[in-house]
């Protein structure tokens, strides 16, 4: 492990410390009020926006396997290309997280250079599944989809593809930051993803991110019924300015 890799560890050890310890809402009540209907990707990512300045979702070719909503704390892996020659031993940092990541969290997994090469399958998935995890996120890809949506376990990947890891990448690290999608995700980070993609909210802006979550829901409610009337969003942004 480098220097880098080090500090990285540190950080999203301290972020998921102190994230779980501080703060006016636990992690479950941050998890509960994300899952709420009413809050998706779209909402979310202009909250992370507004809360951050900065850009909390990931590249629009990150996809569900299937429509599904999932909340939960980032569990992240990396992996990098590797000499088919290299016969070196590498610990499976990928399969070690996989074990070891609380129930209800979400696989993070980065294949550096590797968009074409699936981090999951179908065994992997079986074993996210029974160990109560709430999904995946991929940055690379995903194999087994027919078998991954039977057994009901979501995945987001930016391909599908049938091309194993094995003697082509290996494991660089667990439980680091790592930037998926275009985006920083930190062990601890809340990450979120619907059938229009994934949105990453900071562990320290989760609860300015509900908060305004809250104040959208409640101008939206109140917007609607102003358009079906007047047949004009204009008229009810001049009262209530939801963008």
């Amino acid at each position: 492990m480098n220097i880098a890799h080090i500090r990285n560890a540190a950080l999203g050890a301290a972020v998921f410390l102190s994230t779980t310890c501080a703060g006016a809402m636990t992690p479950e009540e941050i998890i509960s009020a994300l899952k709420r209907t009413e809050n998706s990707t779209g909402n979310i990512a202009d909250a992370v926006e507004e809360a951050t300045g900065a850009r909390g979702w990931m590249s629009s070719d990150m996809k569900p396997i299937y429509d599904t909503k999932i909340v939960g704390r980032a569990a992240t892996a990396l992996m990098r290309t590797v000499l088919r020659t290299d016969d070196r031993k590498y610990r499976n940092h990928l399969l070690e997280i996989l074990d070891e990541a609380p129930p209800g969290s979400v696989l993070v997994y980065v294949m550096e250079d590797g968009l074409e090469i699936a981090a999951m399958g179908n065994l992997m998935a079986t074993t996210a599944k029974a160990r109560g995890l709430s999904g995946a996120v991929i940055d690379g890809a995903v194999r087994d989809i027919a078998e991954l949506r039977r057994m009901g376990f979501p995945a987001w990947s930016r391909r599908v593809s049938p091309a194993t890891s094995v003697g082509r990448m290996v494991s660089v690290d667990k439980q680091i930051a790592v930037k998926c999608g275009g985006i920083l995700v930190r062990p601890g980070d809340y990450v979120v993803g619907d059938p229009d993609g994934v949105v990453v909210v900071p562990a320290e802006a989760a609860d300015k991110v509900v908060t305004l979550l809250k104040q959208y829901d409640d101008k939206e409610s109140k917007m609607i019924p102003i358009i079906e009337r007047e047949k004009s969003m204009l008229k009810a942004l001049e009262i209530y300015n939801r963008y």
